[in-house]
């Protein structure tokens, strides 16, 4: 441990929320858990907690998501810091907020709730504490900024899906219904998409075709600035 040169000084808190969202069932959703200190004991909260000295930022958002939920290897992007003086009447903390998306799957519900999770939809999340409210908005903000030169599904959805799954993840995305022929001509023109061999007949006895994301060619789109906008 280096020597502190700088104790005269006045100390406060450095801390991560992860605002984790996943797609299910055609809804994009907010994990929160039941926060389990003082202040706000039991209160809804996103899931976070401080910085240790030895850590990085990054570092304390995988530490502190895996801790909360089990979940590893999360992508995961750093929002905006959130510095108000009275934000948090526990102490004078600064909090450094995390977005992430994730696919909810059999096996993510079951972890999520093996740690005492919860999953929200968007439309109907519930007043959480401090700023964690305002933290959700700006990052729903954020993710409709993204999906405009990213096809954000790579995250969210199952590697194969169908065309009209993916349209439900942006209206759910851009909380606006969208035409079904104008999307998917708009989708199939980004080139980003591969059209498999076979077809999913849970929605109907004929069944949608299957798809995946062409990673490699969506990659170069990227870096040649290419607008994903539907």
């Amino acid at each position: 441990m280096k020597k502190n040169l700088y104790q005269k000084k006045d100390k406060f808190y450095v801390a991560v929320d992860c605002i984790i969202f996943g797609f299910s069932n055609g809804k994009l959703k907010l994990l929160v858990f039941n926060r389990k200190i003082d202040p706000f004991k039991g209160s809804l909260s996103l899931i976070g907690s401080f910085v240790n000295i030895g850590e990085s930022v990054s570092d304390a958002s995988k530490r502190i998501l895996e801790e909360f939920t089990g979940l590893k290897n999360v992508y995961m992007k750093e929002l905006k810091t959130y510095s108000l003086i009275d934000r948090d009447p526990g102490y004078r903390c600064i909090s450094i907020a995390q977005y992430a998306l994730i696919r909810i799957g059999d096996d993510t519900k079951k972890i999520v709730e093996e740690n005492g999770a919860k999953w929200f939809d968007i439309d109907i999340i519930p007043n959480l504490i401090l700023d964690h409210n305002q933290m959700t908005f700006d990052a729903l903000k954020r993710i409709e900024e993204i999906v405009r030169y990213k096809p954000i599904g790579f995250e969210l959805l199952p590697e194969k899906f169908t065309i009209p799954q993916l349209q439900k993840l942006y209206e759910a995305i851009y909380r606006r219904t969208l035409d079904p022929r104008n999307f998917r001509k708009k989708i199939l023109t980004f080139d980003v998409i591969i059209k498999l061999d076979e077809k999913d007949k849970l929605s109907s006895k004929k069944g949608a075709y299957l798809y995946k994301f062409d990673y490699s060619k969506y990659k170069k789109l990227q870096e040649s600035g290419y607008n994903f906008e539907i």
